[in-house]
């Protein structure tokens, strides 16, 4: 078919055929033009709007989405890596002439003036950049509704949440509406729906990939279906365009050869952390995957993170919340305020003295909720300075406990339980230590898909008490309640700079633990 032509309306088999394919497959079958770009969106669009009927999981429309395949399907030759590959949007995302919200009504009515860079380079690459996808309100939470746009819903139980805040994408990419999204990950908002969902979500490190021209600071996250597809959008984005585009992108290409090493790995892993203990389902899948890992002759040695209720209370929660909430109050002054966010604001603007009263209360009887409440708030500049000054020294801590072990990859829990329900997300932040973790000590990782929640997992939670069997502990145990057949992902883990590595080891998983 020329591709001047323009395609006839794929039938519902070719349709199904188009949706079916991996990233890697799509691409080669645009390029090989066996299909039109065209054809592909016209595909991804009617299954989107699908999806979104029953799951509430995109916000607008892109509205030069099919002139810009029209265009690609005109051209002399393939544009980039992701030519004619409908890409989703998270929300946050500035793509001109539309809006971004945060799920805040009062930018509904300021549009961007350009493109964020990162969307610039996926257009540079051919994709087709086809919808943006919900979030929470202001996006710190693992819900996925807000005020302006409304609930999205788990599509493999729709009593849960899809996680957030990269939840509309993970519902989506699980429904079959897109191939590959962007969403974005400052506490495990990829990783976090990725594993809600059953999808592989990935966060490289800082600066690798940047949020330059969005609405809010994040890191950026790849979202797909499988591990591939995030190899090649990770390749397609380290690319000349992005870092002359941004010129703080440290400019290093994604390394094939490192991504497709055969050699046996020494990886590192650990099944819980003291600081919220996981839900059975959790930690039997890092068992699965390591010794699926053992048999194919990797390496697995036992590793236990150092301080973990320190780097989680005293270093995270205390810069999380510096401001006291102010920078977030801003947005939400004057706003409907969603209701699965009622709960977190409130512990983000409580008075300082409130907390020392409500911690001194609770320590005999919940002594880590009491930590959580009564951590000091960070009063001046100097001790901000401190504490990033700590943060620094927990990094080297870190890096030097994988050192004295010679390792440089590990595996873990993907989060602290299965998709919770939205009524309970604001109660159980802790459970996202195992994401929030990597943020603060700014490593790769990301998730992929194992197993599901069996009867036994299920019947376990009777005897499980998590942490002390605390507050939190009981919500958490309430939440996952009933999750049977959902999905359970594993975390994985490199050093910094190492996504290639990174990919590897999900990769590898995926293989030996198809789901």
């Amino acid at each position: 078919m020329s591709r001047c032509a323009l395609p006839p309306q794929p039938t519902a088999a070719r349709r199904r055929a188009i949706l079916s394919l991996s990233l890697p497959q799509l691409t080669q079958q645009l390029r090989d033009g066996q299909l039109s770009a065209v054809q592909v969106l016209q595909a991804f669009q009617e299954k989107a709007t699908v999806v979104n009927d029953e799951l509430n999981c995109l916000t607008e429309p892109i509205p030069d989405a099919s002139e810009r395949a029209q265009n690609l399907d005109a051209a002399d030759r393939p544009l980039g890596l992701l030519h004619g590959v409908p890409v989703s949007i998270k929300e946050h995302y500035n793509i001109k002439g539309m809006v971004t919200t945060l799920g805040v009504t009062k930018h509904l009515d300021t549009p961007a003036d350009e493109d964020a860079v990162i969307v610039q380079v996926l257009k540079r690459q051919g994709a087709v950049p086809f919808v943006k996808t919900n979030i929470p309100q202001t996006l710190l939470s693992i819900s996925c509704s807000n005020p302006v746009f409304g609930n999205t819903v788990n599509p493999l139980d729709r009593t849960r949440s899809p996680g957030g805040s990269s939840g509309g994408e993970a519902a989506l990419i699980r429904g079959g509406g897109s191939v590959l999204g962007l969403g974005s990950d400052i506490g495990g908002s990829a990783r976090g729906p990725a594993h809600f969902c059953g999808i592989c979500g990935f966060k490289p490190t800082a600066m690798r990939i940047r949020y330059r021209k969005t609405k809010l600071i994040s890191s950026p996250g790849l979202m797909a279906r499988d591990v591939d597809s995030l190899a090649l959008g990770l390749k397609a984005l380290l690319v000349p365009d992005m870092f002359q585009l941004d010129p703080q992108v440290v400019p290093i290409p994604f390394r094939q050869e490192m991504y497709e090493e055969k050699q046996p790995m020494r990886i590192g892993y650990f099944t819980t952390l003291s600081v919220c203990p996981p839900t059975p389902s959790m930690g039997r899948a890092v068992i699965i995957a390591k010794e699926a890992l053992e048999k194919a002759g990797h390496t697995l040695v036992a590793f236990d993170v150092p301080e973990d209720m320190r780097a989680m209370i005293d270093l995270v929660l205390r810069l999380i919340t510096a401001d006291n909430g102010r920078t977030f109050s801003t947005k939400w002054k004057d706003e409907l305020i969603d209701e699965y966010l009622k709960g977190q604001i409130y512990l983000w603007t409580m008075p300082h003295y409130l907390r020392k009263i409500q911690g001194f209360l609770l320590k005999p009887f919940w002594p880590r909720v009491s930590r959580m409440l009564s951590h000091r708030l960070i009063g001046s500049v100097y001790d901000l300075w401190q504490r990033l000054a700590e943060r620094e020294e927990y990094i080297k801590q870190f890096l030097d406990e994988l050192k004295k072990k010679n390792l440089d990859l590990l595996l873990c829990p993907a989060f602290g339980l299965p998709a919770c329900k939205p009524e309970h997300a604001g109660k159980i932040l802790g459970a996202t230590a195992y994401n929030s973790l990597f943020n603060l000590l700014n490593f790769p990782a990301g998730v992929v898909p194992v197993t599901t929640v069996t009867e036994e997992d299920d019947r376990l939670l009777d005897d499980w008490r998590g942490y002390g069997n605390d507050m939190i502990d009981k919500i958490i145990k309430e939440t996952t309640r009933g999750a049977v057949g959902l999905p359970v992902a594993v975390q994985c883990v490199a050093l910094p700079w190492q996504e290639e590595k990174c990919l590897r080891l999900m990769k590898e998983v995926e293989t030996l633990c198809p789901l």
